[in-house]
């Protein structure tokens, strides 16, 4: 576990409980880092003089309030605890309320608080009671420089605060369109109530938190290491224009949707046939003993039990086979009509050839 965060004491009544505060949650986000696209440099941030434009060291830099344009009343840490010590140093409980109470939207960042020297069995005393009576601490805290308002849960062992928002801090929902049950569009139907709450039940089951992960994070990670093999380290890939926006449909039809995440069939269903796309093709039925005369034109068994994809290319290798078959004649009928004009043409130049010289003779 990391150092304490905090140190402190929880406070109700006449009881001081000594605590240390520890981060409850890791951030396990991708840690992108910014690159500069022409060469691949990662870009860096400088901290510094906005007057002078030089670089300023962490040490060198204190905090300040800026009261007018410009002008600054300087605050250093020990400024800030002495404004109010009580209150930096103590988790003040005012009052103890039921959980459900408090709607998650309140809830915001969640801390361990552990016993502090000497606070054992106050510590416990506290926990044992939280549980016993089903009820939260509400409390003020100050964390480095703001009060938070607090929720003081028991959660096995460990008493847990976590800061709550301020009812300021949350946004109205007036603006939003949102259908009260009155309203036309949103009237529900006890069929449509009935469905939705089987469906509930079928996916009901036990919190298990550790059977969730982020899936979206490991499957940046894989594409990472298959860049990497890739040897694509490098590679910018740019969206695809041609790529089809998801078409927007109008959900209509409630039952429908509802029946068919139940696993049923939705209430317009398919005709059967096209159902059973899968099953294989009925088998021929034998004919009966009166037609013994066309035995001889019943295909063997094998040619029965044969599968339907060779009997559509022995099918296809007949049709090719027939049209070569009926395309000979065709060719040979259309080159002697071809052949015939041009066989005139060539004896009726050979007869004018042989008529020339008789001609010329005659008129000698």
């Amino acid at each position: 576990m990391a150092r304490s965060m905090w140190k402190g004491a929880i406070s109700f009544g006449l009881v001081h409980i000594p605590v240390e505060m520890y981060p409850a949650v890791s951030d396990n986000s991708l840690d992108l880092h910014m690159l500069d696209r022409r060469d691949f440099s990662p870009i860096g941030f400088k901290r510094y003089n906005k007057n002078t434009g030089k670089e300023v060291s962490w040490d060198d830099i204190i905090k300040g309030y800026e009261y007018s344009d410009g002008e600054y009343v300087v605050l250093s840490d020990e400024d800030l605890r002495r404004a109010n010590p009580e209150a930096t140093q103590t988790i003040d409980i005012l009052a103890f309320v039921n959980a459900e109470q408090v709607p998650l939207i309140y809830y915001e960042q969640p801390y361990y608080l552990a016993p502090g020297k000497g606070g054992d069995k106050v510590y416990a005393l506290l926990r044992e009671t939280l549980r016993e009576v089903g009820k939260i601490g509400i409390a003020n805290v100050v964390i480095r420089v703001k009060q938070h308002l607090a929720a003081l849960v028991c959660v096995g062992d460990t008493i847990v605060l976590n800061t709550l928002r301020y009812p300021d801090e949350i946004r109205a929902t007036d603006e939003l369109r949102i259908p009260d049950e009155s309203a036309k569009a949103a009237q529900v139907t006890e069929k449509e109530l009935q469905m939705a709450k089987a469906l509930v039940e079928g996916m009901s089951e036990k919190w298990k938190p550790q059977q969730y992960h982020d899936t979206y994070r490991e499957d940046i990670m894989a594409l990472v290491k298959k860049k990497i093999a890739a040897n694509q380290t490098k590679t910018i890939t740019e969206p695809d224009p041609d790529a089809d926006k998801p078409a927007k449909t109008n959900v209509i039809d409630l039952v429908s949707l509802l029946q068919a995440s139940l696993g049923k069939k939705p209430a317009k269903a398919a005709p059967q046939d096209d159902d059973d796309d899968d099953d294989p093709p009925p088998r021929k039925s034998r004919k009966p003993a009166d037609d013994d005369d066309d035995a001889d034109d019943t295909p063997p068994p094998r040619a029965r039990k044969a599968p339907a994809r060779a009997t559509a290319h022995a099918t296809a290798a007949k049709r090719t086979t027939a049209t070569k078959a009926a395309a000979k004649p065709a060719a040979k009928a259309a080159s002697k009509a071809a052949a015939k004009p041009a066989a005139k043409r060539t004896t009726a130049a050979k007869t004018a050839t042989e008529k020339a010289p008789a001609r010329r003779r005659k008129a000698a």
